[in-house]
């Protein structure tokens, strides 16, 4: 720590973001930003040297995800900024708390310097909650500012442009009195009312469960009312997990699949209520736009932030905290004594399980379904975005929050390797499995190099066809001819290695099941390159 007459102004960034929880940040450091690098060790902050701002910046979501604490991201002058606007809009669009630091030269400086120059916040205030310029004086401020927006309503991404000299700066080390967390809101008066005689004669129950559910920790309260009520829970990908997948009243995730949406969209138009619980329909293609009308069906919306996206509307709006909402709808009603009569639940979980079929002898599902039965019920998977995504998605049985972690908002590419590796830096004790296409596998290799650095074990499952197989698959669906979407095959087992972790290929089950439980018992990472057909997908998402 610094001593009174040597605080400087990094340290006060530093010293609240250690007091937020934060143990780790992620980055590429320039000479702008060494002095905050410095700070933040000296706080007791481990900065985590990445390869690229954009893999930082998905390893601070997953040291969020496993402690609660706001991630952060460290990007240099100029280039190093632009290399994290891809994770940094993601963060907006997933609800993930970052903390951007990033470094300036000195505005008087920036009249007549350019090298590198640019305006930092005017390319990163669309893609967060907000932008700050550190000055010396309010830096004890910013900090704490920063902390609390990332946090509040709708978590999101917080940038902090610290320019060099500022950095330095003597500030005093005693803070302000600190902003109050505010208190957890619940529905009341007529409409919460309104809500409880609905739940109380509802007979088709359902809920829609989404990302604001596991930011506030509602998967107590959400189970507790599912089996109080006999409502079945129908969730986001991000919110997979929430009611444990192996519950009879679960019907797994939805967001992309077309094959699961015929089975969960009708379902959902024959219910006399749907509750939303957090649902945030960033997350879902547009086949779930305005799925449910509020002027017919009885539709609760239970949100962090008003519906300003209109894909769809309620009856009844509650602007509360998901968990305290459902204990104040319950109070009082009593329970139906039979929801959904014609086994519509049992039905629908069947017509899901046949449309997923885990019996194939090698494929895509055969993988997904081999990683499963052959890794821990709690294992923490991540999927990068592609086709394997869709069906792992629908396929992956989560038991609890969190247990399957992607870019499910934006969709972007590479991120299943960093979150990986984020999540077994902060998660040393749990296995951890990561899902790749070759492609997006290729966007992010050289991050095997921090794997081996950081001395972390994940598993690094690649999906090997020499397509961008989603993106080949549309093309041929729109008869369009093939072009831009082949590449060649490589040998990712030797990548692996070749970073000083372990590399298998698997063509089958059992050398899969041989290098599944060699990768658990390895004192490094381990790359599994699994050789798919080409088209492999067809018909399965």
């Amino acid at each position: 720590m610094s001593s009174p007459d040597t605080f400087r102004a990094a340290d006060a960034i530093a010293q609240r973001l250690y007091a937020a929880g934060c143990r780790h940040a992620f980055g590429m450091p320039g000479g702008e930003v060494l002095t905050l690098v410095d700070a933040l060790e000296a706080a007791g902050i481990t900065f985590v040297l990445c390869k690229h701002e954009n893999a930082a910046g998905f390893m601070a979501e997953a040291a969020w995800h496993q402690t609660g604490a706001p991630g952060i991201m460290v990007a240099t002058i100029g280039p190093g900024v632009l290399n994290g606007v891809n994770s940094i809009a993601n963060a907006l669009q997933d609800r993930v708390p970052l903390i951007v630091l990033s470094g300036c030269v000195d505005a008087a400086e920036a009249e007549t310097y350019t090298h590198q120059v640019l305006d930092q916040q005017a390319v990163l205030r669309p893609i967060t909650k907000a932008s700050f310029q550190l000055s010396a004086g309010a830096a004890h401020v910013v900090a704490d500012k920063a902390v609390g927006i990332a946090l509040e309503g709708r978590p999101g991404p917080v940038h902090i442009d610290v320019p060099i000299s500022v950095a330095d700066a003597k500030i005093s080390a005693l803070p302000p009195a600190q902003r109050t967390t505010p208190s957890v809101t619940a529905p009341t008066g007529s409409d919460l009312e309104t809500a409880q005689e609905w739940l109380g004669s509802a007979k088709r129950p359902v809920m829609v469960v989404g990302v604001d559910a596991m930011n506030t920790q509602a998967e107590g309260e959400l189970t507790a009312f599912a089996e109080r009520f006999g409502i079945p829970v129908i969730t986001t990908y991000k919110a997979k997990g929430l009611l444990d997948e192996r519950h009879s009243l679960a019907l797994g995730g939805a967001g992309l699949s077309p094959l699961a949406d015929k089975h969960l969209v009708p379902f959902i138009q024959q219910a006399d209520l749907v509750i939303c619980l957090g649902y945030d329909p960033i997350e879902m293609r547009p086949g779930w736009r305005d799925i449910w009308d509020a002027r017919q069906q009885r539709v609760i919306d239970i949100t962090a932030v008003p519906n300003h996206h209109y894909m769809h509307q309620a009856s009844l709006s509650f602007i509360a905290d998901c968990a305290a909402s459902l204990s104040a709808i319950a109070e009082g009603v009593t329970p139906q004594e039979q929801t959904w009569p014609k086994g519509e639940i049992n039905a629908v979980k069947a017509a899901l399980a046949s449309s997923f079929p885990r019996g194939e002898e090698w494929g895509p599902a055969a993988i997904i379904d081999t990683c499963q039965h052959h890794l821990p019920d709690d294992t923490i998977a991540t999927a990068d975005s592609g086709a394997h995504r869709i069906l792992l998605s629908q396929m992956w049985t989560c038991t609890q929050p969190r247990g399957l972690l992607q870019s499910s908002a934006l969709c972007t590419m590479g991120c299943a390797l960093p979150l990986a590796m984020g999540t077994a830096l902060c998660a040393p004790k749990r296995v951890v499995v990561s899902f790749s296409g070759d492609a997006g596998f290729l966007m992010i290799a050289g991050e095997l190099s921090t794997a081996a650095e950081l001395g972390i074990k994940p598993i690094f499952v690649v999906f090997v066809d020499g397509s961008l197989a989603l993106i080949e698959l549309k093309q041929r669906q729109r008869q369009l001819r093939n072009a831009a979407v082949d590449f060649g095959h490589h040998d990712f087992a030797a990548m692996g290695r070749a970073f000083g972790g372990a590399g298998h290929t698997a063509t089958n089950r059992t050398e899969l099941e041989a290098a599944l439980a060699a990768a658990q018992s390895a004192d490094t990472f381990t790359v599994i390159a699994c050789t798919i057909e080409r088209g492999a997908y067809d018909g399965r998402i």
